[in-house]
Order: structure tokens, then sequence, then C-alpha cells
């Protein structure tokens, strides 16, 4: 079964027990203002994910229906021409019901996001743990990306795209402190995020050494350090990427085998952290599918 696969099942598995779990949770607990927050999500920014487990944008709404996370779509009513015919024709295939909506609900579902007429019901993302990326992946030499604490979605959402078409078997986040799946980083990802595994751990010094122990390499990426185009970014690796503004943690640094750096020679010696992921993500596809 192939990763791709492995993660549909792993959605359609928990869909019935989230259902059943939002039944009691409103049952027991009635209609929360801002929302359907259990009062688990209310005042808990790091409450994972999906806000009231609502996504929107074409491609995203294509690729998780596509996946079989959809609960219920939701369109713009009197909406018509070749996108919604081809939502219409997903939904139907994957028998998730359609609502008409006026454009103020979808507004309100979406946050007043960019919503292109299409807002959709999902069940919630599901996590892997480390060991659950480890044993699905398939390749034999994988690359793994870890985030070391990305807070802004539109950065993780642009970092998710670039590592699907850039061959990146896996992404690696902390629990806290950072950014997880939300709406914003899917309709930034364009659907990515349902094909690219996304573990989430505890503590990203033991997710490293644990893939020291697998066999990995590990790479850093710091001011000073090795020409990024001299990495040898051979066999299996896994590259961290430090926060926007502080970097890679000190802690992390440490654990690394080798430092990488993107020679600058402007005025402003940083790069936004897609730019920068996009650069070395493209400088490892290069160098590992022979193209030296």
């Amino acid at each position: 079964m192939s990763a791709r696969q492995n993660n549909k099942k792993r959605y359609q598995d928990n869909r019935g027990d989230q259902k059943k779990r939002r039944s009691n949770a409103s049952g027991k607990h009635g209609t929360h203002k801002g929302g359907n927050q259990t009062p688990e999500r209310q005042g808990n920014p790091e409450a994972d994910s999906l806000a009231d487990n609502f996504l929107f944008g074409h491609h995203a709404v294509v690729a998780a229906l596509k996946e079989g996370r959809g609960n219920k779509l939701f369109l713009l009513e009197d909406a018509h021409g070749d996108k919604i015919t081809e939502l219409k024709q997903i939904a139907q295939e994957q028998a998730v019901p359609v609502k008409w909506v006026p454009k103020q609900k979808l507004d309100t579902m979406s946050d007043h996001g960019v919503h292109q007429g299409m807002v959709l019901a999902i069940t919630p993302y599901q996590y892997l743990s480390l060991p659950e990326l480890l044993e699905q992946t398939t390749e034999e030499n994988p690359f793994y990306l870890i985030l070391d604490g990305i807070e802004d979605p539109h950065n993780f959402g642009s970092i998710l795209r670039t590592a699907d078409a850039g061959g990146v078997n896996g992404i690696i986040i902390p629990k806290h402190r950072a950014v997880g799946i939300t709406p914003i980083v899917v309709k930034t990802s364009t659907g990515a995020v349902e094909h690219v595994p996304v573990a989430r751990v505890t503590n990203l010094s033991q997710a490293v050494k644990q893939l020291k122990e697998a066999g990995f390499w590990v790479f850093g990426t710091a001011m000073d350090g090795t020409d990024y185009r001299n990495w040898n970014a051979q066999g299996k690796i896994a590259l961290i990427i430090g926060n926007e503004g502080r970097g890679m943690s000190a802690g992390l640094a440490k654990e690394v085998d080798e430092l990488l750096t993107i020679p600058m020679t402007g005025h402003v010696q940083s790069l936004n952290a897609g730019v920068a992921t996009g650069l070395l993500i493209y400088e490892a596809f290069r160098k590992r599918s022979g193209q030296l």
C-alpha cells in the first residue's frame, strides 16, 4: 500500500469516530459561541489544525474530496461553471452531500478567507507519529524536512507545495510553538498537504536522534556553514529549516551532522523561509536525481 493510500485509509477509518465524537460533544455541551468549538478548543490556539473543521479554495477542496476527507460541501448559491461541475461530480462519487448557501455563510465558515465560492466541512487532519512516518515511507533513501518552529501558515503551505514538487517524502513538525495544518496552510499548499505526510512530535531533538539511529544524515541551516551547492545530498537525509526570525534552535544545531548556508551578497542577509527551503529542496533534488 502506498503512502498516499495509507493516509487515505487513516482518514476514512477516523471519519466515523470523528462524527461520533462531534455528536456526543454536541449533546453534552450544546452550541458554543464562536462556532462549533468544544471547550477543549476554546482559548487554545495550538488545539490542532483546521478551525471548525472547514477548508476552502478550489485546489484544497478538490484534493480533500478525492482523499475521502469531505463530510459536506457548501457551494455559493447560483454558482456555475466548470469548477462547480467538477466539484459536484467528485462529491457525488464520494457520497458527500452538497448544500447551496449564500456568500455570507461561506464568508463566515472561511473566516472571511478567499473561498472562491466553495467550503468543505472535513474530517480533521490526522498527523503521523515519527515511527509511523518511517514505517510507511517506501523510498530506500528518503528525504525528510524538519520544520523548527515555522509560525507563518503561508510559509508552511508554500513549503508543503514545494516539498510535493521536489520529492520530499515527509515533513516533521513540533507539537508546540509552531503552526499546524490550518485552513490557510491547506489553501496555500494548493492540495499538496494531501500528498506529503506530516508527522508531529513533542521533541524535535529526540526526533533527530531517532532519525540518526535509523541511518539518516541530518543537515541544518545557518549563516555560517557549507555552501549549499557543495551539499552531499545522497542517501537518507533530513534537512532542518529554522524559525522565520530566530533561525534554528541552539539545541538542534548541536545535533546536526553538517550546517548549510545559502551565499548572499545583498544588504538583507536573510531569505524568506519558504524561498530558502525551495532553493535547498531543489538542490537536493538535482543532486539526488544525478544532475550534478
